[in-house]
C-alpha cells in the first residue's frame, strides 16, 4: 500500500484534476466525483499490479524452497547412505583387527616355540654331522682294515701254499 501512496504521490495530477480540485475554508482538499473514478482505477491498476509481483514473487519463493527441499532430500539420503557406508566400514574394520590381533598372537606362539626347536635342530645337525664323520672315518679304517686282513690272507695263503710245495718236494725227494 505505501508503494500505491508514493506512486501516487510522485505522479502530479492531470491538469483537468486539477482544476477540479477546491479547497474549502476547512484547509482540506475534496475531489470532485471525476477525480475519484480515475484514482479507484489507478489504485486497482496499482494494487493489481502490486498484487501480481507479489504472486510472482511468492511463486519464485515457492520455487526457491521447493529446490531447498530438493537439495536437502538429496543431502538427507547422501548423509544417510555416507552413514551406512561408514558403519559397514567399522563392522568391516573391527572384526579383521581382531583376526589380525589374534593370529599376530600364535604366530609370536609359534616362534617362542620355534627358536628353541631351531637351537635343537642345529645342536641335532651338528652332532649328526659329527657322527657321520666319525662313522666315515671308522668305514674308511674298516676298509682299510679289510684290505690288509685280504692281503694278509692271500700272503699267508701264498706262504703255506709255498711251504707245502716245499714239503712236498721234500717228500718226493726222499722217495
Amino acid at each position: 500500500m505505501m508503494q500505491i501512496e508514493q506512486q501516487q504521490q510522485q505522479q502530479p495530477p492531470p491538469p483537468q484534476q486539477q482544476n477540479q480540485l477546491t479547497v474549502q475554508n476547512s484547509g482540506s482538499l475534496s475531489f470532485s466525483s471525476h477525480l475519484s473514478k480515475e484514482d479507484e482505477e489507478i489504485s486497482k491498476s496499482a494494487l493489481s499490479t502490486f498484487r501480481a509481483k507479489e504472486e510472482e514473487i511468492e511463486r519464485k519463493k515457492m520455487e526457491v524452497r521447493e529446490k531447498v527441499q530438493l537439495q536437502l532430500g538429496r543431502v538427507e539420503e547422501e548423509t544417510k547412505r555416507l552413514a551406512v557406508i561408514r558403519e559397514e566400514l567399522e563392522a568391516l574394520a573391527d572384526p579383521m583387527r581382531k583376526e589380525v590381533a589374534q593370529v599376530r598372537k600364535k604366530i609370536d606362539a609359534v616362534n617362542k616355540e620355534l627358536k628353541p626347536l631351531g637351537h635343537t635342530c642345529q645342536k641335532k645337525e651338528r652332532e649328526y654331522k659329527e657322527a657321520l664323520e666319525a662313522f666315515n672315518e671308522k668305514n674308511k679304517e674298516k676298509v682299510q682294515l679289510i684290505t690288509k686282513l685280504m692281503e694278509l690272507v692271500s700272503e699267508s695263503e701264498r706262504l703255506r701254499m709255498k711251504k707245502l710245495e716245499e714239503l712236498s718236494k721234500n717228500i718226493d725227494s726222499l722217495h
